[in-house]
């Protein structure tokens, strides 16, 4: 985990102990995993808009489709060399 060692790890969390303090941790550990999941949802959002907005310009679809088998046939070309 980005080269650090479980010592490194209980260093960290040690200072941030002292400087919190033990009340404040639990708070600030449900904000990250707050702002960690809502930043999730968000990126899987606009993955799904941008596939739907595909599917919803016309002719996209079809020219997706040509490419595939255009690359299918450069594929066999590639295999017989």
């Amino acid at each position: 985990m980005f080269g650090l060692g479980t010592p490194e790890l209980i260093v960290i969390l040690g200072i941030a102990f002292l400087i919190f303090g033990g009340k404040k941790l639990p708070e600030i550990g449900s904000g990250l995993g707050k702002a960690i999941s809502s930043f999730k949802k968000g990126v899987n959002g606009v993955e799904d808009g941008g596939k739907s907005l595909i599917d919803d310009i016309p002719g996209v679809k079809e020219v997706a489709e040509v490419k595939e088998q255009v690359d299918k046939v450069k594929n066999i070309g590639n295999i017989t060399k």
